[in-house]
Parts: C-alpha cells; structure tokens; sequence
C-alpha cells in the first residue's frame, strides 16, 4: 500500500511542480496575508535546510543533478516572498510574526547591528560562496568538457579489451554526457544565486527609503520612528530571505567541488583527517607549546588532549582492524577452498596468457610508466582489423617461478612461445653489417629469431646510425605477442566467437545468414572452414562474402577442405593483393604437372579429411628443392607464393607448413582478373 501511494505521488509530482511554478509567479502580483507569508517564509528556510543536508550526504555529484533547476526555483522563490513582504511593509509596516520575530530576536530590535549582520552575510555569500562556486562550476564545466574524448576512448579500448560490455560501454557514455550537461548547467545556475545576492542589496535600500518616505508623509511618523520600524522590518525580511540564500549557496559549492566518492561528504572527512595519527599527535604537540608561549592554557590545552587522544585512539583502532581483517581474510580463504562449487573455478582456462618474471613487471605497472597493458590493447584492435576477429582478452600475470627477465606466452594454458627481455635495454637488429664498437648482450629477437643484442640506452643513437633496427623491450613483448596470435589465430577462434562474427554478419546481410545456418551449414562447420583461413592467415574480416560463399557451395559438398578452397576464390583479390612486388605483378614458383599428378594420385580418404601418402624422401626432396627455388628468388630481390591446381593446393600447404610455415601457396583459380603473373621458376623433381 506504501509503495502504491509513493508511486500515485511520483506520477502527481509534474502536475504539483507545475503548479507550484505558477503559483511561484502569482505570489509577485496577487498580495498575501501576513499568515500566509509566515507558512511561506518557513517552508523557504526548511527547503534551503533540506538542499543543504542533500548536499552533504552526495556522494556523487550526479546524484543531485536537478540542483541546477531546483536553484532557479529557489530563487524566484524567495525573490516573490520578498516582492510579497515588501508590500505588506511598505502598506501595513507589518510581514508577519516570522519577520517581526526575527528583527527582535536575531538583532534584538537594533536595527544597526541588523544591518551590519545583513551587510556581513551578503558579502559572505557573494564575494566568498556564490563567486567560488561560480568559478568552480566553470572549470569544472570546461574540464569535463575537454576530457569527453578522452573518456570516449577509455571507454572503446575498455569495450575493445572485452572488459566491459556493450550495455555497460553504453552506461558509461550516458553517464559522460550527463556529467558534461550538469556542470554546464550550473555554471549557469549559478549566475541566479549571484543575481539573487546583488538583488537582495537592492531591495534592502528600497524598502529602506520608500518606508520611510511612507511613513513620514502618508502615515504621519516622526523620521526617527519611521527609520527605527520600516529598518527593523527591512532587516529582518533581508535576514529572512538570506540565510536560506546563504545555505543554498552553501550546497551549491559542496555540491560543485565534490568529486565522486563512495562515501558522502562527514565519512569522507573523517577517512582523510583523521587517518593518520602521528599528524594529530603533531597536532598537539603544537597547541602545548602555544601554551607554555603565553597563549590561554585552558582551551589549549584542553584541545591537545583531544587531538592526541584521538589519534591514539585511531592508531590502536588501526591495528586491531589490520589483525581483524587479517584474521577475517584468512578464515574466508579457508572457508571458500572448501567449499565443493570452487572446483569448479579450477577448471577454468583462459584463452591467452602472458606471464612474466618479476624484473619485467615494470613493463605492466602504470605508477612506473609501463604502457604493455595499453599496447595490448592496440594489438586487439589491429589483429581484428587485420585477421578479423576480436581476440580474447590477454590475461597478464607475474610468475615468481621462472627467470626474473622471462616471459611466456599460453594459449589455453599451454605454452606456445616464450623469451627473455631486459626491460632496461634496448634490443638492437642487426641489418647485416656489424658495428663492434658497440657493446651489447648477443641475443635472438624472439619473433622472427634474427640476430640481434641488447644494448645500454648510451649506445642508442649509435647504434640507429649504423644501420640497426633499435626497439624497447615492450615493443619487443608486444611484436612477439602479435606473431603469435597471428600464428595460431586458428586455435584461438571458437565457436563463441564465431556465432559473434555471424551475429555481426547478421545485421548487415540477414538473408545470407539465414539461408546458410544451420540449414546447410552449423556453426562447426562454419568455425573449421574460418580456422583453415586462419591457419594461413588470411583475413576473415569479410565475413559476409565468406558466408555468401559457403551458402553457395554448402550444397553441393560438406567436406571442409573444399569449402575451404571455394572460400578462397572468393577471397582471391584480398588475398593475392598483398603478394604484389612494386611492379604490381604477382612473382611465383609453379609446381611440376608431374608433381601434382603425383600428389593426386596418393590421396587417401581418412576420418579427419584426405592426406597424401608419399614416402618420405620424396617429400623431403620436394621441400628441399622448393625452399632452393625461393632462396634463389629471395636473392634476387622477389617474394615469391608457390602456384599449383586447385586440388593440389590444400595438400600441399599440408605436405610443407610444418618446414615452410611462412610460405604461401595459392591456386590457379585464386588468380583474379588483371593480375600479371611473373613466373620465377619451376618446382620439379626426379
């Protein structure tokens, strides 16, 4: 029933709020009755009261973000009270007991020291509160205004690094962007407290001198009686109206100068004051001396005692907390390892892990300068530009049992690769003519195994202008870990990831999607064509000619291998286009007709698709004169690929990958139109 009559409140509160703001207007033209202003003037002090007290207990200035338009209200609030008090004074030199009480009792009916009273808080709160939370606003709106991009990219390398999601990435921005419109706003709003303490001043001397122009001729007083009563009344309305202005201004700066906590305002002090004891042992330590100087020792001394206890109160706190917490983390330890469902957790592998000694942790802590984590990022992003597919988020994990300057790289908890590095050093390659003027510690670079060495940052420039590749060590990490994802992309991909990438498809081309899944083709079979892809390193990223493809041939043959094969026809320009020399023709190696017919004919069908069955030195003696063929066009300056038949292809690459894995062998049908052929040599055995 509570709730029920709170929500028919909520869903009234536009229509009370409405009608408040025209009431709001009225109150300046239609004149109100003394006990009416009394109600009025009381609910204004008890609203300022209510916005300060929000204020302290924020925690987030977002939390209050209708401050801004509650400020505008406010203010016209109390300037139609005091439109509505000046006329009651000024016609009956009477506004109701709430005034009368406050002109008697604030300044006990002294209307010289209410004016200085007066004078003192409109000068508090327009020269110190409004004008500091004014210029606080406008910094604050300027600030957040110029880190919005900033925040934008945070967000997208969160969202890239699969941290968050895309709801949560969402939620972020939503939250940047109201930010961004509340600090905008009150730098705004606040212009309407400072109009409204400049305000105030004015309608002090109006009401001053038209009452006691009133006074004098229209109700017949002496000066001073006139000036003694229409004063007092003056103040006592400007007292009124200005504490609640000066406590609203007062919620204004809190609320301005506040940064997100998650804590509100008094356990936010009392956190940051009062954490460290020796300070408030200084503390007193000061106030004693102070004393014993000649300054009055009651409250100095009194004080002193107050501040040292509390921080020896703080201090043994402190510790019984610390062995508390100590105790607590311990039990709960114990308590979850015995608990059945952890196990599970066991279980649990990560699709890439990076582990390093502790000597290159550097490389990953931020408070050092280390920028690994931020390369990683970049990584992700540019294999899904390259390869297309988003790789899983690369957990990095110091490891106190290896070598303090060894990393290794698992994939789903294997080791696929591993190095040294020396995280003060750079890493110098060598381009083939030595400098030995220049020390170093002889190594292999771990992603290519050139040779190289690491040298001192002295030898640096020295080294460039011999003729080295120079690195740092993360970009060494970095390029290592980008080869080996690029190496087994294949067996990083899974199924999840492949129904994101049809997800992904689906939105662009819905009909190719659903004609091939799982009709023709289930995700399995979609993963295994995209794996043998991958294995060769062709970019997927085409994902809906990938799958108009596969829907095309899906229903002739479901053999894995030859999918494959069409997948690449339709993929021949992305994947011969790189392969171009400058000249822009395509150099290659082609393949004996006898070879191939040779290939042919040993195929053998098996569970896990055809293989070819040669014997073993024919096949050595294949590999040993294709690998002479391309050093020989190496040498003269070309990058072949290897041409054979179509069905020749895929076994081929099998027959050689595990000896030759950085060669490409391409068939006759992935040969696009307008590409010129430069045919180096020929493959040929006996």
């Amino acid at each position: 029933m509570a709730e029920t009559g709170r929500s028919r409140i909520t869903k009234s509160t536009d229509i009370i709020a409405a009608f408040g703001i025209v009431g709001i207007i009225v109150m300046m033209v239609v004149p109100l009755p003394p006990s009416w202003l009394d109600i009025l003037i009381t609910l204004n002090i008890a609203g300022s009261v209510l916005i300060l007290m929000l204020a302290v207990f924020t925690k987030d200035p977002l939390e209050f973000s209708v401050l801004p338009s509650l400020l505008l209200t406010m203010t016209l609030f109390r300037l139609s009270l005091n439109i509505s008090t000046t006329r009651l004074v000024l016609l009956d030199a009477y506004a109701g007991e709430v005034i009368q009480q406050f002109g008697e009792f604030v300044i006990r009916g002294n209307p010289v020291v209410g004016f200085i009273v007066f004078s003192i808080l409109v000068i508090v709160q327009f020269i110190v509160i409004t004008k500091g939370a004014e210029r606080v606003s406008e910094v604050a709106a300027r600030f957040t205004l110029d880190a919005m991009p900033g925040k934008q990219m945070s967000i997208d390398a969160d969202l890239n690094a699969g941290v968050i999601t895309d709801q949560e990435a969402r939620d972020r921005r939503k939250g940047i962007q109201q930010e961004a419109d509340f600090y905008g706003a009150m730098d705004g709003a606040s212009k309407f407290v400072k109009g409204d303490a400049i305000a105030a001043i004015i309608i002090l001397f109006i009401n001053i001198v038209g009452g006691l122009i009133i006074g004098v001729l229209t109700m017949g007083m002496p000066i001073m009686e006139a000036l003694n009563v229409y004063t007092l009344l003056t103040i006592g309305d400007g007292l009124v109206s200005q504490i609640p202005s000066l406590l609203i201004s007062t919620a204004t700066g809190l609320v301005v100068t506040r940064a997100a906590s998650d804590s509100n305002l008094g356990q936010d002090l009392a956190k940051q004051l009062f954490r460290l004891p020796k300070a408030l042992y200084i503390t007193a330590t000061v106030l004693v001396a102070l004393a014993l100087l000649g300054l009055p020792k009651l409250p100095m001394f009194l004080l002193a005692i107050m501040a040292g206890g509390i921080g020896y109160y703080i201090q043994k706190t402190s510790v019984v907390m610390a062995e508390q917490e100590s105790a607590a983390a311990i039990q709960s330890e114990v308590e979850e390892t015995k608990k059945p469902e952890n196990v599970m957790g066991m279980l649990n592998i990560d699709y890439m892990e990076l582990e390093i000694g502790y000597a290159l942790i550097p490389l990953v802590d931020t408070g050092q300068g280390g920028d690994l984590l931020d390369r990683i990022v970049l990584i992700r992003r540019q294999i899904a530009g390259e390869l297309g597919f988003i790789v899983p988020v690369i957990r990095v994990r110091d490891n106190m049992n290896i070598q303090p300057n060894q990393y290794i790289i698992k994939i789903k908890g294997a080791e696929v690769a591993t190095g040294e590095l020396l995280a003060d050093h750079y890493l110098s390659i060598s381009s083939g003519l030595e400098d030995d003027s220049i020390a170093g510690i002889p190594t292999k670079e771990p992603a290519f195994g050139l040779d190289a060495k690491w040298i001192n940052s002295s030898y640096r420039e020295q080294a460039e202008l011999s003729g080295y590749t120079v690195v740092d060590a993360p970009t060494v990490l970095a390029t290592h870990i980008t080869e080996v994802i690029k190496a087994h992309a294949q067996e990083i991909i899974s199924r999840q990831d492949v129904k994101k990438l049809v997800d992904h498809a689906r939105e662009q081309a819905p009909a190719v999607v659903e004609e091939l899944i799982p009709d023709l083709l289930n995700l399995g079979q979609v993963q295994k064509v995209l794996s043998n892809l991958l294995q060769e390193r062709v970019s997927i990223k085409d994902m809906v000619t990938i799958l108009e493809t596969l829907a095309d041939y899906a229903v002739l043959t479901k053999d894995i291998d030859r999918l494959t094969e069409h997948v690449r026809q339709g993929l021949a320009r992305q994947i011969v286009q790189p392969l171009l020399n400058q000249d822009k023709k395509l150099p290659v190696i082609t393949l004996d007709p006898r070879i191939e017919q040779l290939i042919l004919d040993n195929l053998k069908p098996s569970d896990y698709g055809n293989y070819v069955s040669l014997d073993p030195n024919i096949v050595n003696s294949l590999i040993k004169k294709i690998t002479s063929e391309v050093e020989k066009a190496l040498l003269n300056g070309h990058n072949p690929a290897i041409l054979c038949a179509p069905v020749v292809r895929i076994n081929l690459k099998r027959m050689t990958e595990r000896q030759l894995p950085n060669i490409v062998i391409l068939s006759y049908n992935e040969l696009v139109q307008g590409i010129d052929v430069q045919a180096l040599g020929m493959v040929g055995i006996e």
